[in-house]
């Protein structure tokens, strides 16, 4: 098969990228590197594999890139931060939401074709056109939620976006689903939660468990936002990136919203105690915006797992464990 992965260059797509060459199929990577990084896909090269750096906002760059036809598209393009999502909303706007509808106006006239007009619930395409199925798998986030109960958030758990981060990714996902509901054009939103592991910035732009762990290894101490008692629950990438590509081979989930967890949450505070095991020293400083912070997230994940077969299978220790390894012996390479 012939994929796409937008923001491939970045951590997850880094690991979906992988996944899907290692499966045997042939990937083109479309990321602007405002998040991703050349790096991560160096090993790579020499495989079936090609790199353009574009923007899912430029249409010219988009017109280059779907002169290829392609089997899947893996969407996960996108401004990621919460905080700069607050700072700069349009930027995040224009990337999650706007970008998001490109990629899908691409894949709807790669299918049926440019001229292409509907008949009731029917296309009718023009024969001249060179067609080719194709499906959207839009990668979305756990931060669309609001706060968990003890049970775990499933998919007909509210929402409730509480940064503009949020906000777009909702407003992206109803564009994804109107795309199947309109014009059978096969989507699947997919909301993995808290994702961690190899290849993560471990800048302060990074995740909580890179930066923690970076710390601890350099000796300094370890600050939590607020009380340190808002739950993650965390989601190892090699899981993940299982997790996101079974999405695209699956006609089952079409059309619908699935989650993908551990059914485990863990404190800010508890996370710190696991990584540090007592080798720096752990503050609690003042929030920088309180008002965005979800204070429990624990995932319920049996829709996945009986559409799609799908179970974490590292647990938090074994996926910490891996990450720290990663982090020292990139830093002895260097």
């Amino acid at each position: 098969m012939n994929i796409l992965v937008t923001g491939g260059a970045g951590f997850i797509g880094r690991w979906v990228v992988k996944k899907v060459l290692d499966d045997g199929h042939k990937v083109v990577v479309l990321d602007n590197l405002s998040n991703g990084q050349l790096e991560n896909i160096e090993e790579f090269k020499g495989r079936d594999f090609k790199f353009i750096k574009g923007d899912i906002k430029n249409e010219d760059t988009l017109a280059t890139v779907f002169k290829e036809k392609y089997d899947i598209i893996y969407h996960l393009g996108a401004s990621i931060n919460v905080q700069d999502s607050i700072d700069d909303p349009k930027t995040t706007f224009y990337n999650d939401t706007v970008g998001t509808f490109n990629i899908l106006e691409k894949a709807k006239i790669q299918m049926f074709g440019k001229n292409a007009k509907m008949d009731g619930s029917e296309w009718i395409s023009d024969s001249n056109e060179n067609t080719h199925p194709c499906k959207v798998v839009f990668m979305s986030t756990c931060m669309v939620y609001d706060k968990a109960s003890e049970n775990g958030i499933d998919e007909m758990h509210p929402t409730k976006p509480i940064s503009p981060y949020g906000g777009s990714k909702i407003a992206a996902e109803n564009m994804v689903l109107s795309f199947y509901n309109s014009y059978n054009l096969p989507t699947v939103v997919i909301r993995p939660f808290n994702t961690y592991g190899p290849h993560q910035k471990t800048g302060g732009e990074g995740g909580v468990v890179a930066i923690f762990i970076k710390n601890a290894l350099q000796g300094k101490d370890i600050n939590i936002y607020g009380t340190g008692e808002q739950t993650r629950d965390l989601l190892y990438v090699k899981d993940c990136a299982r997790f996101v590509v079974m999405a695209g081979f699956s006609d089952r989930i079409n059309g619908e919203i699935v989650n993908a967890g551990t059914n485990r949450d863990v404190t800010v505070n508890e996370l710190a105690k696991i990584i540090t095991k007592g080798r720096v020293k752990i503050n609690h400083i003042k929030h920088i915006h309180p008002q965005s912070e979800i204070m429990k997230l624990k995932c319920n994940y049996s829709k996945a797992k009986d559409t799609l077969s799908w179970h974490p299978e590292y647990t938090l220790e074994q996926g910490i464990e891996e990450t720290e390894q990663w982090i020292t012996v990139t830093w002895e390479k260097q």
